[in-house]
């Protein structure tokens, strides 16, 4: 959303949650003045919610967070221990039917972020599933799976979390590459994260132990310590991403990432 604000674009943020943190997404590079925010009360509402903005054609991004916590209305009214089943599916199912053309004919990027369930007494392949039935699946066109794969520290301090994307399907590129990047916390994905470790990758950067530098200039010692130096030093930060940007392309860098998309929040 940050992204579509920095490209003069307008985003859209269907709370479904009703966790939306303000001041963290200022820190990530929000313009909360300039971000349309909504809280359905129900699924129905935000998936109606949805449909309008992208036929409005007003909107370049719509989040969804998150397909978990759509709720029905049926679901909304009736009692707790009450059982729906497939009532949540069978609901995305039909609203993907309609938004599918909708979202065709327009230029808006729609993003449903979800979460993981896990069924009980799987004994072969993954227990792992996704809330909302398998319509999602079908008609989305990118899927990316996010996992945390460490903490990051500083000191006894955890700061932020190493995070591994993984592309479990794409209808418009090839699928299955795996990029990981930082993000940290107060501040979203780490830019001066992913400079550092394209050039390490081309050879911009060199690593001797914890040690990085940049031709003659010494970034520091330790991975932070480096980002950090980066970060007071803007202009050898530039400078590096001139050069990542003129060797590769803009789609991908060398070990996977999007480096036009991760700009500093």
């Amino acid at each position: 959303m940050a992204e579509t604000q920095k490209l003069g674009g307008v985003a859209a943020y269907i709370d479904a949650e009703h966790a939306m943190d303000p001041n963290y997404a200022a820190n990530c590079g929000l313009k909360l003045d300039e971000l349309y925010i909504a809280q359905p009360d129900s699924a129905e509402q935000g998936l109606d919610i949805t449909e309008q903005l992208v036929r409005s054609g007003a909107v370049d991004t719509v989040i969804i967070d998150s397909v978990a916590a759509l709720v029905p209305q049926a679901e909304m009214e009736g009692d707790i221990g009450d059982t729906h089943i497939g009532l949540q599916a069978r609901l995305m199912s039909q609203a993907l039917r309609k938004l599918t053309s909708t979202i065709n004919q327009s230029r808006t990027a729609v993003v449903f972020i979800n979460q993981l369930r896990e069924k009980v007494g799987v004994v072969y392949g993954s227990p792992e599933v996704t809330p909302g039935g398998r319509a999602l699946k079908f008609y989305s066109s990118v899927r990316i799976d996010l996992r945390r794969s460490e903490s990051l520290k500083q000191g006894s301090e955890v700061i932020g979390s190493r995070v591994r994307a993984r592309i479990v399907k794409n209808k418009v590129a090839a699928p299955f590459r795996v990029a990981e990047f930082d993000i940290m916390f107060n501040e979203g994905i780490s830019k001066m994260g992913d400079l550092l470790d394209i050039g390490v990758d081309r050879g911009l950067i060199k690593k001797s132990g914890a040690f990085y530098s940049y031709e003659d200039t010494k970034l520091g010692q330790g991975r932070e310590n480096a980002k950090q130096f980066l970060k007071e030093n803007t202009e050898i930060a530039l400078t590096l991403e001139s050069l990542v940007r003129g060797e590769n392309s803009p789609e991908e860098s060398a070990n996977g990432h999007d480096v036009q998309s991760q700009r500093p929040n």
